[in-house]
């Protein structure tokens, strides 16, 4: 709401405020899966067909035998500072989209169709400003146990092209989270429709109507599934396009094992090497980290909505009277 004529739009900063939140505590909690994902997703079938990780446990299994357990949270601040970052100008965008969209067309909801476009464009812009971050915390997770640099020297290894490694995936993929939001707020309407029909109230009334924990947590992992499998095969490119080098030993490292830095070079490499079964590897431990990740989020951040939406009036509340006092002062 901008009403109080200072031109700040204090509910899309109080949706992406509780979204930046619940993010950055959702990532911090599920990081070690993170990693032990990311570095799964990130390794190619050898040409003799060997893997070093079968399963996903088996990260976790390495981390322990090579007494580097806290390793399986190398780059967690990059990777808190990237998700805290891009949740708030992507819920930020939004809201603030989404609100504009339903101010020109005068509609009183938005269909699912001009739901999608809102939420890519928003998407598109958060990848944008935050891809550098991303990539470094990508290398950082993919890089050997105990042998993971700072954002710093990360990002310094490389050219600052480099820090944009699968920009071009990451924009394809904010259809990811267009899918997983255009599904979780048409369910989270119908839901909250019923609850307001049961109630007997208006839409005016319950307008502030909350979801309960356990319904968020279901709706965000039922959409997050959705999203996941339709767009996994650019997810794994992604991944591999951005991971560190093998972790050998560099007499032991030719360029030929570098990782394909294009998506067409990625997708030819899972192709050849692995065939069809290849573009879904990982699938199982994407779909578990990420609808944990996206369930804790959202019923985060549906819990703390009202807190947040609270403080923010109080804060408006405080700057208004304050420019009046100036005024008369």
């Amino acid at each position: 709401m901008a009403g109080d004529g200072s031109g700040v739009d204090w509910e899309s900063i109080a949706e992406a405020t509780s979204g930046a939140i619940g993010s950055l505590v959702s990532t911090t909690v599920l990081y070690p899966l993170d990693t032990c994902k990311t570095k799964f997703q990130a390794e190619l079938q050898t040409h003799h067909g060997a893997h070093k990780y079968r399963n996903l446990s088996d990260v976790f299994w390495e981390a322990i035998r090579k007494r580097q357990l806290l390793s399986l949270y190398q780059g967690l601040n990059t990777k808190n500072i990237q998700s805290f970052i891009s949740s708030f100008f992507y819920f930020y965008g939004y809201s603030y989209f989404k609100r504009l969209y339903l101010e020109k067309s005068g509609a009183k909801s938005i269909g699912t169709t001009a739901n999608l476009i809102v939420a890519a464009a928003a998407g598109a812009c958060t990848v944008i400003a935050t891809q550098p971050l991303d990539t470094a915390a990508s290398r950082m997770q993919t890089s050997a146990f105990g042998k993971s640099k700072g954002l710093r020297e990360t990002l310094a290894e490389g050219t600052w092209m480099e820090a944009f490694d699968g920009l071009g995936i990451s924009i394809i993929l904010t259809c990811n989270p267009s899918i997983q939001y255009t599904v979780f707020d048409q369910l989270k309407q119908r839901i909250i429709q019923r609850q307001r029909r049961k109630n007997g109230g208006s839409a005016e009334d319950n307008s502030r109507v909350a979801l309960s924990a356990f319904s968020a947590f279901l709706l965000g992992a039922v959409s997050k599934s959705i999203a996941t499998v339709l767009t996994y095969p650019l997810i794994r490119c992604k991944v591999m396009i951005q991971a560190a080098d093998p972790d050998e030993d560099e007499s032991e490292r030719p360029s030929k094992s570098r990782a394909p830095k294009t998506m067409v070079g990625a997708l030819h490499a899972i192709w050849s090497k692995e065939g069809i079964p290849g573009f879904f590897k990982g699938l199982h431990a994407q779909i578990l980290k990420t609808v944990l990740s996206s369930a804790l989020l959202l019923m985060i951040k549906e819990k703390i909505s009202k807190f947040t939406w609270v403080s923010l009036l109080a804060l408006r509340r405080y700057l208004f009277v304050s420019q009046k006092r100036i005024k008369t002062a």
